[in-house]
């Protein structure tokens, strides 16, 4: 089996930091967005990964050679973005006719990966919404298989929404579907969306069963990833890296402190994750995500999302500030 993670997206929602870097690498609960999927993928036993790849590729391409040189990589480059359908149709030489497990490159789910690997049948991952209108959502009967599946509409008529999650076994049957939707230029919210693929394949008879992910960590915007970070830093309980200086300072965990940070006359936490070779002086940081090679001093920050190499000085309360960026409030 085969992972294809498509990570083409601009993450419009997470600027500034995504004009420097793309949203799959941002830092949350000390790992990256992309690795706490590759990670979960891989313990399970995948090990050939193809990454769709666009704005800002080569540094999903740099980040993954360094970081997993044990796995087989492929990289393809979507330079129009027409959407998911589009992308995926992209991998078609690659996957040749092995089973794909598909995940968004924003998508941290809790799901027993095995087991769904191990099913007979193709899955979609699901989780119930209040509001689906934002969503795919898909139609289940009783027995657990779905019999629709549809982008975003504009009046549900199911609450389970498709987190981002595919295993499709019949890979051949998923291009042919993926060929009929550009054939026929039926798209949705003007792009090619997988989700029409998907429902062509169910209406020509192949079997999807729905399985249910345990928690949806949504990282798509400032707030909800903020909310995530805290989510999974309560979960997996931190990690403070060893070798710091950390002189007159509280840490209140959970926090996730990275190698080569100097913190002094700080409070730390809960709920702050902060990024390599970081130097905070004289503030308090809560509820934050700080990333590498940043200096933060005389701050108060609360629920606030930094990016590296920057320099934040002053007074605050709430902040979003991109890479390479230097705020005095002094």
């Amino acid at each position: 089996m085969k992972a294809i993670i498509p990570v083409a997206g601009a993450g419009a929602k997470l600027r500034p930091h995504t004009y420097t870097q793309p949203k799959a690498l941002i830092p949350i609960a000390g790992k990256t967005i992309l690795s706490f999927i590759v990670d979960q993928l891989h313990e399970a036993g995948i090990n050939e990964f193809i990454f769709i790849v666009g704005y800002l590729g080569e540094k999903i391409q740099e980040y993954v050679a360094q970081t997993y040189p044990q796995l087989t990589t492929h990289f393809v480059y979507q330079n129009e973005r027409q959407g998911t359908g589009h992308a995926i149709e992209l991998t078609k030489s690659i996957v040749g006719e092995d089973e794909v497990f598909v995940t968004l490159g924003d998508t941290i789910c809790d799901f027993d990966v095995k087991e769904v690997i191990a099913s007979p049948f193709s899955m979609l991952g699901v989780k119930k919404v209040d509001d689906p209108r934002n969503f795919g959502v898909a139609e289940i009967n009783d027995d657990g298989f779905i019999e629709h599946v549809v982008e975003k509409p504009a009046i549900p008529k199911s609450n389970m929404a498709l987190v981002g999650l595919y295993k499709i076994k019949e890979s051949n049957f998923l291009f042919e579907c993926l060929h009929h939707i550009f054939s026929e230029n039926i798209k949705s919210h003007g792009e090619y969306n997988l989700t029409d693929a998907l429902d062509c394949m169910i209406k020509r008879g192949a079997k999807f069963q729905s399985f249910r992910v345990k928690t949806w960590y949504d990282c798509g915007k400032k707030e909800t990833l903020l909310e995530s970070n805290a989510t999974l830093l309560k979960k997996f309980g931190g990690n403070v890296k060893d070798g710091h200086e950390f002189q007159d300072t509280i840490i209140i965990p959970p926090v996730s402190i990275a190698p080569g940070c100097t913190i002094k006359n700080a409070i730390i936490g809960p709920h702050v994750a902060i990024g390599a070779n970081t130097t905070i002086q004289y503030s308090i940081v809560r509820d934050s995500i700080i990333g590498s090679y940043t200096n933060l001093y005389e701050v108060v920050l609360d629920n606030s999302l930094i990016g590296s190499d920057a320099s934040v000085k002053g007074l605050s309360r709430s902040l979003n500030i991109g890479d390479n960026t230097e705020i005095d409030f002094g």
